[in-house]
């Protein structure tokens, strides 16, 4: 390994546990650490990685730093740079699911978490204005957004979600599209290397076809519908960590009530203190899954593995083998065009959520006041979401 290649891992490793904000405070960082001081890439390589992680499913920051590291290092240095960024979070996710199920009963630890729970649904509805303010700019994507709430909110089932995200880019990339374009996009896949796109395609459904047949099979059955779950949530979710929430808070809370809304948002909400991807979530949501069906400490460890290799690994496999013939990919503009339909579907996605996530305040009046005033935190200052989950914490003790 080469000394540049060396400290690039060490800048990685200083961004893991710097990198605090979400997807859009990590790409400034990314900008100024990786672009303008060190020189990795250039500026319009990090963009075009960017609009590539938006354009794909799985975890965009998580996309963004392996395609850096690929640039630099090729594949070993990608691996390597992955590791580096999902599993310091990702373990402090696992020891506080097990810490959750350990401490749960305890009376004053649920009453410190009253506060954090409110903020994070605060959070969740930022993400969501925030979301709509973005994509929601056209009739046909207020259309979709709305739609896919409804439908979201009649159906509450799990497979819903793939024929709404499918249906969305459907409908935007043919309304987007103009048919001068169809020329351009037979040219282009005259140009792509055929043995790349069967080898991406085939490795995608091999994982899903081993999960399916594993699951009927193996008597390990919980954490192999786990892999199955994650997997299948990793190949849906555009759009990063905000989407992220409320597909899992709507699969494992409300359809497949794997765990509580009390414990979710208090996962979700200590997630959100910390460095690193949104995605690591997922280490939480899997422990406490297999520890509320008996599973134990060891148990809750395989849960945790399972959800992080099964929601990273499309999006790994995505980025790994897209980047190399990316400047070929990105001249198709249906592509392009089908993420402003697949969008408006996520803000659905997300409203779902949010109005799943308030039914259990109830009355409680205190909660829809903590969650508006971190809402317009937020939104009206430079607050990071950090020290607002810090804030709740204190008062949780002070009071």
């Amino acid at each position: 390994m080469s000394r540049r290649q060396l400290l690039f891992l060490r800048d990685v490793i200083l961004y893991t546990f710097t990198a605090f904000g979400g997807p859009q405070a990590h790409i400034a960082v990314l900008l100024r650490e990786f672009v303008e001081k060190r020189r990795y890439i250039t500026e319009s390589e990090l963009m075009e990685l960017n609009a590539l992680s938006q354009l794909l499913p799985g975890p965009s920051s998580t996309q963004t730093l392996v395609g850096i590291a690929w640039k630099v290092g090729g594949l070993r240095l990608a691996l390597i740079t992955f590791l580096i960024w999902i599993l310091p979070s990702a373990s402090i996710m696992c020891l506080a699911a097990i810490s959750y199920k350990m401490f749960a009963d305890r009376a004053k630890f649920a009453e410190i978490l009253r506060f954090v729970q409110p903020i994070a649904v605060g959070i969740v509805a930022y993400a969501t204005y925030s979301f709509a303010g973005k994509f929601l700019k056209t009739r046909v994507s207020a259309m979709l957004a709305v739609g896919a709430l409804i439908a979201t909110l009649i159906l509450q089932n799990a497979y819903a979600f793939p024929l709404l995200v499918l249906l969305g880019g459907i409908i935007s990339s043919a309304l987007e599209t103009q048919p001068q374009e169809n020329e351009l996009r037979v040219k282009l896949f005259s140009n792509v290397n055929p043995n790349k796109v069967a080898y991406f395609i085939g490795i995608l459904l091999f994982f899903a076809a081993l999960g399916a047949l594993v699951n009927q099979t193996s008597p390990f059955s919980l954490p192999i519908r786990l892999f199955e779950n994650f997997y299948r949530n990793g190949i849906l979710i555009f759009g990063g960590g905000q989407v992220l929430v409320p597909l899992m808070y709507t699969e494992f809370v409300n359809v497949k009530h794997y765990l509580s809304e009390s414990e979710f948002l208090s996962g979700y909400a200590l997630q959100q203190a910390l460095p690193g991807p949104t995605f690591s979530f997922t280490s939480f949501l899997g422990g406490i899954t297999i520890g509320n069906k008996g599973g134990g400490i060891a148990g809750q460890i395989i849960g945790s593995v399972v959800a992080v290799i099964g929601i990273n690994t499309p999006g790994l496999i995505l980025i790994l083998f897209i980047v190399p013939f990316w400047d070929d990919l990105k001249k198709i503009t249906r592509i392009k065009n089908s993420l402003s339909g697949i969008n408006a579907v996520a803000v659905g996605f997300m409203a779902t959520a949010l109005i799943l996530l308030t039914r259990p305040f109830g009355l409680n009046w205190m909660a829809y006041l903590i969650m508006a005033a971190t809402f317009l935190l937020l939104n009206f200052t430079r607050i990071k979401t950090p020290f607002v989950i810090i804030i709740g914490i204190i008062l949780g003790l002070i009071f």
